[in-house]
């Protein structure tokens, strides 16, 4: 089998190439110094040089081919009006990278980035990295002490940081940890919660696009905002300020003042200029909570200051900027207020470009426990006494925290309060079961109040358990004659089951509501397989469950 050819690109070297006289060999000069190694065997040098530099790669090409024969020099004119433009340079780069017909599997690559501009080595090393150069980089240097005539040194950079073990653990390892910072620290159980962050910390460290976090009322946006903007901050990715404003509490001309500021005399009461939460951000980062609240005119305003970093203060004829980065929240669903007039549609394709939605509490029931570590860690940390829980009153706490009674309206917004109430009544900062049942208690009666959003089965069913209540639903999915082979028993288990499917948004959503209980209780869970089979004991599915109308 031949041996594969090694082929070098690089660019000559004005200065430390140059030399005409003998006196040049007593000099090292990078280019002609890579082919005199002798564990370098170059087969082609694909030298690149400015047309006002000929005379000098015709001189390095002569040397070249005195000091190693073996090797073909091939003259390739790069010329760019500006060495040190990096656009231009990348762009020529770009272009020769393209064009040039690699034959991988015959010839290895090596590209040289000791010569050229800074510029022209950054833009090598790029294009190499991105494999548009399938090669490896070579660095050469001149030997130390200097003895005359000597080839120097060299080191070849293989830019696959697979093969790099130890960085390529510090990279995960940084990942890891800003997952987990995101997180509070807390070691979050749920898969497609724990997934979401990860999606959620890789474009925050990888864009300043607008990020849209929706999701129910008490799922922890205003949290996780905060913490993307303290984690980009650690990185040096924002140097300014973190705004929050709740935009359900503005209106009218305040509303306009507050996101972008006014000048003395807009309007009566103005009597000094007002910079705006708008420009108290410039550089940072902007959080609108409830961004679907805000009106119309303050949407317009909002979207040229995205598109443009500038806009007109209330009562302002002259334009400031700002520059920051938007994360904005919402529980509504904004293609709706769409389509009903009250969102702006260019707004939401403006901020709908990443958009994460965070689940409620009861949607990933298997992150309660260590949420609940969390509270009792938090409340200790603001200075009260530290309170621990005995083990019956915990697994009381959490059986029923799993429990289809308990639906955790505010999410995260009640378990806190649930916590600091347990923890400031306990006794000797232990948490007894008496403590817990008298929270449980509290808790019952407030989720069973006017303003409580009934359980899917409790909406559909009104907790009826007759035959009559199973059989209207069950109606309109089962053959009559199947229906009424069914025991009562079965006929009301399916019926809650449909019942659950129709108010879920997806086959697993509705799965772990119906297996909130039991699925703590095991290694693996698979609650979509085990609703699927379920149904199909009945000849259903979950589009039929999912899409019936019943009363």
């Amino acid at each position: 089998m031949s041996e594969r050819r090694l082929v070098v690109f690089g660019f000559l070297g004005s200065v430390l190439d140059a030399g005409f006289h003998q006196e040049r060999w007593a000099k090292w000069r990078p280019s002609v110094s890579l082919v005199q190694h002798p564990d370098l065997r170059v087969a082609r040098f694909e030298l690149l040089y400015q047309a006002r530099h000929l005379h000098i790669a015709r001189c390095v090409a002569a040397d070249i081919a005195r000091v190693s024969p073996s090797t073909e020099v091939r003259l390739t004119e790069q010329e760019v009006k500006n060495p040190w433009d990096f656009e231009e340079v990348y762009g020529v780069l770009h272009d020769l990278a393209w064009n040039y017909a690699f034959r991988t599997d015959e010839e290895d690559y090596l590209v040289h980035i000791t010569t050229g501009t800074h510029v022209q080595q950054i833009c090598l090393f790029l294009l190499t990295e991105s494999r548009h150069f399938p090669a490896r980089l070579v660095q050469t240097s001149p030997a130390q002490p200097k003895r005359q005539g000597s080839a120097g040194l060299f080191s070849i950079i293989d830019l696959d940081l697979s093969k790099y073990d130890r960085l390529a653990a510090r990279f995960s390892r940084e990942s890891r940890d800003a997952v987990s910072f995101l997180k509070s620290g807390i070691e979050t159980r749920n898969a497609r919660f724990n997934q979401l962050i990860e999606q959620i910390e890789h474009v925050a460290i990888h864009a300043r696009d607008p990020i849209l976090l929706t999701g129910p009322t008490g799922a922890g946006k205003s949290r996780l905002a905060r913490r993307l903007y303290e984690l980009k901050r650690n990185r040096h990715q924002v140097a300014g300020a973190f705004v929050e404003v709740n935009c359900a509490t503005l209106r009218g001309d305040a509303a306009m003042s507050v996101l972008f500021g006014h000048v003395k005399g807009a309007f009566t009461g103005a009597v000094k200029d007002r910079p705006g939460l708008l420009r108290a951000a410039d550089s940072g980062m902007l959080f609108l909570d409830e961004i679907g609240e805000l009106g119309l005119d303050e949407q317009a305003m909002l979207l040229r200051a995205l598109e443009e970093k500038r806009f007109l203060p209330l009562g302002s004829d002259v334009e400031v900027t700002s520059d920051f980065q938007l994360i904005a929240g919402t529980n509504r669903d904004l293609p709706s207020a769409v389509q009903d007039g009250r969102f702006r549609e260019d707004l939401l394709a403006r901020i709908n470009l990443w958009t994460f939605r965070l689940p409620g509490l009861a949607e990933r029931p298997e992150d309660i426990e260590p949420n609940l570590d969390y509270e009792l860690d938090q409340f200790a940390r603001r200075g009260e006494v530290r309170a621990t829980m005995s083990r019956e009153a915990r697994d009381r706490y959490l059986a029923f925290a799993y429990s289809s009674g308990a639906p955790w309206n505010a999410n995260f917004r009640d378990l806190n309060a649930s916590v600091t109430r347990m923890a400031t009544l306990a006794p000797g900062g232990r948490i007894t079961l008496e403590v817990v049942e008298g929270e449980l208690t509290r808790l019952q009666t407030a989720w069973a109040g006017p303003a409580r959003r009934r359980s899917p089965a409790e909406s559909d069913l009104d907790v009826r358990t007759t035959s009559d209540a199973a059989s209207e639903i069950l109606a309109s999915l089962m053959d009559p004659n199947a229906l009424a082979a069914l025991d009562l028993f079965d006929r009301v288990q399916l019926a809650c089951v449909v019942a659950v499917c129709r108010e879920s948004a997806t086959l697993s959503e509705a799965g772990r509501r119906l297996f909130a209980a039991s699925r703590t209780r095991r290694s693996v869970t698979n609650d979509a397989d085990r609703l699927r089979k379920y149904l199909s004991r009945f000849g259903l599915d979950w589009s039929q469950c999912h899409e019936a109308r019943g009363s």
